[in-house]
């Protein structure tokens, strides 16, 4: 099939979803619900071509995301988030997920959280270690920043400026990688639908965390304890010798958490540290980190922000993260115009290795619907030890154009 057929194809195709999905749901909105959402165009161009036979050179993708949302007399509300991403290249970044379906009971003393949603807990910009709620949907995103819908049960309940927070999590979600076909992938192929699990139930265990959050004085913190099944797998080698693969394995693990943010002036000073039971051995980690913030540059609407982390991990190789003993820079730059234009960036250097890697993302509106986002991934350097050196071939630059309705 020649590359035009098959573009053609996959534009049909996207233009059918879209269209079958908003007539879908058009309905409800006559029915009191509220729709909103976008729909993103993208494209991602890598630099190098491919380092594994099977890998596509390049990647063209839509991805509809509405948001429905109906709010009763009584105060409470539905909210319903579907995810869908078609691409014309990849294996597995073609797919769907239930990004949030919940039902949501404010009362008087607390609020009660049914369904399937999603919770971010960090301070740091970079790197999120304490983030354990949701697990992370690696096909969308290499940085981890991307999340699956959890289903839970979540109570807060308010404690003047601080709130206490308690979650049920009665289905386990396994981590999306990509495929042979892919990008960013690793080598040998993580064989995500033949995971393994420390528990009889499986995916089925009920997993409880509880987290206590407030402020006191300029400082915000969160402190958690959370039992259940790990978000990140061990990476256990099979297959067979012609045919490797590795394999996810899910522990049962313990993990105390906490995360704090000071103000100090034009400081802002980040942590997040975090200790875990369970997973082969006991182990902690943490980041810490400042931005500094320059206000008004030039006698200009603009800041300009300097940051600055350190992450470390006493597993090293075995680190939650590619990053276990890691300086990051970077600043932010936000012109505070009309069309919202921001821009960060960041270089991450491992201290006992090589290896570099740049990353930058921005933003800039264009009327009431429309916003261009663009973020590049440069790999330099890439040490023949690091868990980053199936990817040494995989700089690129995204760009993605998002209408909002």
């Amino acid at each position: 099939m020649s590359r035009k057929k098959k573009y053609s194809r996959f534009a049909v195709i996207t233009a059918v979803t879209a269209a079958t999905s908003l007539f879908l749901l058009s309905p409800l909105v006559a029915f009191g619900f509220e729709l909103a959402g976008n729909i993103v165009l993208e494209g991602r161009y890598f630099t190098e071509e491919p380092k594994f036979a099977a890998q596509k050179e390049h990647n063209a993708s839509i991805v509809l995301e509405p948001e429905l949302y109906y709010a009763f007399s009584d105060g409470s509300s539905l909210l319903l988030k579907p995810f869908v991403r078609l691409d014309n290249n990849a294996d597995e970044r073609s797919h769907w997920d239930i990004r949030e379906a919940s039902f949501i009971c404010p009362a008087e003393d607390w609020e009660l959280q049914v369904g399937i949603s999603k919770v971010f807990w960090g301070a740091t910009e970079f790197v999120h270690l304490v983030d354990i709620i949701n697990q992370t949907d690696s096909v969308e995103d290499f940085s981890g920043e991307e999340k699956l819908g959890q289903p839970m049960v979540h109570l807060s309940v308010p404690q003047g400026q601080g709130m206490i927070e308690a979650f049920l999590l009665p289905w386990f979600r396994e981590r999306t990688f990509p495929g042979e076909k892919d990008r960013l992938r690793s080598e040998p192929i993580i064989a995500a639908d033949h995971p393994l699990y420390e528990s009889a139930s499986e995916q089925l265990h009920l997993d409880f965390s509880l987290r206590y959050s407030d402020t006191v004085g300029n400082a915000d913190f969160g402190l958690y304890h959370f039992m259940g099944t790990s978000r990140d797998p061990d990476l256990l080698l099979g297959g067979d010798m012609r045919n490797p693969v590795l394999l996810p394995s899910y522990r049962q693990i313990g993990q105390t958490g906490l995360d704090v943010q000071m103000v100090a002036g034009d400081w802002l000073l980040k942590g997040e540290a975090l200790y875990r039971t369970g997973q082969e051995r006991d182990f902690a980690a943490a980041v810490c980190g400042f931005e500094y913030t320059f206000y008004g540059i030039y006698e200009s609407g603009a800041d300009f922000g300097i940051i600055g982390e350190y992450v470390f991990d006493d597993r090293a190789d075995k680190s939650l993260t590619v990053f276990n003993n890691d300086f990051i820079g970077g600043f932010r730059l936000a012109l505070n115009d009309a069309a919202g234009t921001e821009i960060l960036a960041g270089i991450m250097k491992d201290v006992e290795l090589s290896t570099c890697m740049f990353s930058a993302e921005a933003d800039r509106r264009f009327g009431e619907h429309l916003k261009l986002h663009l973020e590049a991934l440069f790999l330099l350097d890439a040490a023949e030890q690091d868990a980053v050196l199936p990817l040494e071939q995989d700089s690129h630059l995204s760009l993605e154009l998002q209408y909002f309705f």
